[in-house]
């Protein structure tokens, strides 16, 4: 435990140091806010880290992310709020609590049970806050559309707002896509953007009851696009020619090639 104990107290001690009238200009500049890019930044680092199996890489990326954890509650130390060993103590609180089966005497024995209860449970903690709750709460507003559309997903499916089988988010798509069409022939741009948001939420109901994740998968079909595009280019370059000089149908070709290759 010393050791753990010895490694906190020195991180804090050079984010303290760092954030000092004697540190460094940048560091003693930022606050809640300037920082907000850097959190974003260090999630997506530590989740590359992963995709990529590098565990030396996935050490030092946790590391940076975790100096934004020491960061904030730096400056809200400093502003008399609360510092990392609050932050730590209260993690410790929230988990022991939303774990009645590991440290009380409760008898769940399945995780679709333990999901249920933990989003019980954060809705009894507001409540008892006196505060407006939804089982939907938590769920951040600045995520990513697609992985937004999941958790938000996923939530409601906790309480049994679900789709019994893949039947259900299947023919919401088929019906959302005809409602796409009858906007698209009235040509009414708000009707056309509302139905079309409603069919890229269907989809990600699909993905989820799939066990896909939806904001991965699209990403890798981007990354595939991309890959297949750059084949046009590299073909194109080597007879001289770009693709905005060439006719569609030869891009189309080319695309057709690539997809034979990559």
């Amino acid at each position: 435990m010393k050791k753990e104990t010895d490694a906190i107290r020195k991180v804090i001690q050079v984010m303290e140091k760092l954030r000092s009238n004697e540190g460094c200009p940048w560091d003693m500049k930022q606050d809640h806010k300037s920082l907000k890019p850097y959190l974003i930044e260090e999630v997506y680092e530590v989740i590359e880290a992963i995709d990529l199996s590098d565990s030396e890489l996935l050490k030092e990326e946790l590391g940076d992310l975790l100096l934004q954890v020491i960061f904030h509650s730096q400056i809200a130390s400093e502003e008399g709020k609360f510092d990392f060993i609050d932050v730590a103590d209260f993690l410790s609180k929230k988990l022991i609590e939303r774990h009645p089966h590991v440290f009380k005497n409760s008898k769940e024995n399945s995780s679709e049970i333990v999901l249920q209860n933990w989003e019980i449970n954060k809705r009894n903690e507001r409540n008892s806050k006196q505060e407006k709750s939804s089982i939907l709460d938590g769920v951040p507003k600045s995520m990513p559309g697609l992985q937004q559309a999941a958790r938000l997903q996923d939530k409601a499916s906790r309480v049994g707002f679900d789709w019994k089988n893949l039947k259900g988010p299947k023919e919401k798509i088929n019906e959302e896509l005809r409602e796409l069409e009858q906007a698209i022939k009235s040509n009414d741009k708000i009707a056309m953007e509302n139905e079309l948001g409603d069919l890229l939420f269907s989809v990600v109901n699909l993905s989820r009851k799939l066990g896909i994740n939806p904001e991965e998968t699209i990403k890798r079909s981007s990354a595939k696009f991309a890959e297949r595009f750059y084949y046009i280019e590299t073909k194109l370059n080597s007879e001289g020619l770009s693709p905005e000089k060439v006719a569609i149908e030869k891009l189309e070709s080319l695309w057709i090639e690539s997809k034979n290759k990559i």
